[in-house]
C-alpha cells in the first residue's frame, strides 16, 4: 500500500503580510510629505497668503461681504522672527485707531487745513501742508511748525509700522540758490522731516524711508493757486507691515511694495 503524501494547507492568512508592508510604506510616504509640508512651511505661507490676496482684488471672499459688525476669523501668523503678523482687517482697525487720535490731537492744525488724515492705497497718509511747514523754496521746517511734528512723531512712537515720508510740488519749476529742480526740493523737504524724527529717536532708522515726488503726483489740480497749494505737501505714510494693501481706495498716493514681515 503507497503513503498517502499529506496535503499542504494553504493558510488564509498571509494576506496580513501583504497588507503590513503596505501600512508600513504608506506610513513612510506620509511621513516624507510631512518632512516636506514642514520643512517649506514659510513658502507655503506666502503662497496662501499671494492666493488670498487674488481673491480678494476679485470680490471674492471679501471682508466687505460679511455682516456687520462681524468678526474676523483668521487668525494672525507668526513669523520666523516671532513677530505677529496682523490680518488685513485688523490692521485697517488699528490704522483707523491711530487716525481718530492723530484726529484729537492734531484738531488745531487741522482745523487750520495745515493737516489733513486719511486713509490711503498703503495705509494712513498724514499730509503736512507746505503752508504750514515750511517756507515757499525752504526745505526747513519752520520753527513754529516743530512742536506738531513732534506730537506726531510721539504718536508715530507707539507704533510698529513703517514709515515713507513723501515731498511733493505744484508744478511751477523751482530756482534759487538751493534748489534747481522740485525734484530736489520735494527730497530735501522729505529728508529734513526723516532726520527730525531719527533725532528724536521716534522711528527706528530700519522702518524709515524718505521720497521725492516732485510735482508728479498731485491730490487735484495744479491750474489753481488753490490747488497748487494743497499739492505743495509732504505726505507721511503709516505702511503696514503686511503683503495686502487696501484695495479699491481712490487716494492719489503713490503705491508701493509693503514690507514683509517674514524674512526671506
Amino acid at each position: 500500500m503507497r503513503a498517502r503524501v499529506p496535503r499542504h494547507r494553504v493558510g488564509h492568512d498571509r494576506w496580513l503580510v501583504s497588507y503590513a508592508d503596505f501600512i508600513t510604506l504608506l506610513f513612510a510616504f506620509f511621513v516624507v510629505l510631512y518632512a516636506f509640508a514642514r520643512s517649506d512651511q514659510k513658502k507655503q505661507v506666502q503662497v496662501a497668503r499671494a492666493i488670498d490676496s487674488a481673491f480678494k482684488s476679485m470680490g471674492v471672499f471679501s471682508h466687505a461681504n460679511q455682516p456687520e459688525g462681524a468678526q474676523d476669523t483668521a487668525q494672525p501668523a507668526h513669523a520666523a522672527m516671532g513677530e505677529t503678523v496682523l490680518t488685513p482687517l485688523q490692521v485697517k482697525s488699528d490704522l483707523n485707531r491711530i487716525q481718530h487720535d492723530l484726529s484729537l490731537t492734531l484738531a488745531k492744525q487741522i482745523a487750520a487745513h495745515t493737516v489733513s488724515l486719511e486713509m490711503g492705497r498703503d495705509g494712513l497718509v498724514i499730509s503736512l501742508r507746505e503752508a504750514g511747514f515750511f517756507d515757499s523754496g525752504s526745505a526747513t521746517p519752520k520753527a513754529e511748525a516743530l512742536p506738531t511734528l513732534r506730537l506726531i512723531a510721539d504718536r508715530l512712537s507707539a507704533s510698529s509700522y513703517d514709515l515713507r515720508i513723501e515731498g511733493h510740488t505744484d508744478n511751477v519749476p523751482v530756482h534759487n540758490a538751493e534748489f534747481d529742480s522740485n525734484w530736489e526740493l520735494s527730497a530735501a523737504r522729505a529728508t529734513h522731516i526723516a532726520r527730525l524724527f531719527l533725532e528724536l529717536q521716534a522711528i527706528s532708522p530700519d522702518r524709515l524711508s524718505a521720497a521725492g515726488y516732485a510735482e508728479f503726483h498731485p491730490v487735484t489740480t495744479n491750474d489753481t493757486a488753490e490747488g497748487r497749494a494743497e499739492n505743495r505737501r509732504v505726505d507721511l505714510v503709516v505702511l503696514p507691515r503686511t503683503e495686502l494693501n487696501f484695495a479699491g481706495s481712490d487716494a492719489a498716493a503713490p503705491s508701493g511694495p509693503w514690507r514683509k514681515v517674514t524674512d526671506e
